[in-house]
């Protein structure tokens, strides 16, 4: 399990900084790999408690990266157009 998280983290890092690199965020890397790191993180602990599960540690380290990649942005701009800060 210890390297199953060790290895989650490196590839949400991975899936990051792709994303960034293909322009599919533009927050900056090191912004994009924060986001991710805690999606990934997020879904680990989530199968860790919950038994909750996408299928192999590495499908959910890319699916909870891209989820959190994708909500967090949608949620601040979201917070913008309603003239919240």
């Amino acid at each position: 399990m210890w390297f199953a998280f060790w290895g989650s983290l490196v590839i949400g890092g991975v899936v990051a900084y792709l994303a960034e690199k293909w322009n599919f965020t533009h927050h900056g890397v090191l912004q994009a790999i924060i986001i991710a790191l805690g999606g990934v993180i997020l879904l680990f602990m989530a199968k860790v408690m919950f038994g909750l599960s996408f299928g192999r540690p590495g499908v959910d380290a890319i699916i909870g990266a891209l989820g959190a990649l994708i909500l967090i942005p949608s949620e601040a701009v979201a917070r913008k157009r309603r003239g919240k800060r």
